[in-house]
């Protein structure tokens, strides 16, 4: 997803319209945690002024990321709106509180933008929704994995008696 200034100036009066599908396997070197990276389905449109090039995009796909608890796959949706500035010249534009982009040459690049972007979107913690699937073991000698929907009050045994001294009589 490169663009040179003159081709995009050719768009000036009309805007560019994007829908791409690109290949950002490059994450998996960065985040080790990510397993599997789908095409991503870039959407949008750019305004292009002489001072400035904004892109309006939608990124659609999806990661494969491990369980936190089992360590299988899970896939993870990603979803994300984003709107990225480059300024064309530095010097005559004042950047506000806005994030902006400069224009290394004459080439505009928002792939390495978009990648930033979806390691941004790795949650910390991803969970898989069918605790039976195979993965890291849920049981052990004198320990389990507690789920909040399965969790039951056991009372030790040793403490029985404890249980019954705040009944009122």
């Amino acid at each position: 997803m490169k663009w040179t200034l003159s081709q995009l100036q050719k768009y000036r009066s009309k805007g560019l319209s994007i829908d791409e599908t690109i290949n950002v396997d490059g994450i998996k070197e960065v985040d080790s945690s990510i397993r599997r990276v789908s095409p991503m389905h870039i959407t949008g449109r750019t305004d292009i002024d002489s001072k400035k090039v904004t892109f309006h995009f939608k990124i659609q796909g999806h990661l494969v990321l491990p369980c936190s608890r089992t360590l299988v796959d899970v896939d993870y949706p990603i979803n994300v709106e984003t709107t990225e500035t480059f300024l064309l010249n530095v010097s005559e534009y004042e950047t506000g509180e806005e994030e902006v982009h400069q224009v290394k040459g004459d080439v505009i690049d928002v792939l390495p933008i978009i990648e930033e972007i979806l390691l941004l979107e790795v949650p910390m913690q991803v969970f898989c929704e069918d605790i039976t699937e195979e993965g890291a073991p849920q049981s052990g000698r004198d320990w389990e994995v507690i789920h909040e929907q399965v969790q039951t009050e056991k009372v030790d045994p040793r403490l029985a008696g404890l249980a019954k001294f705040f009944e009122n009589e």
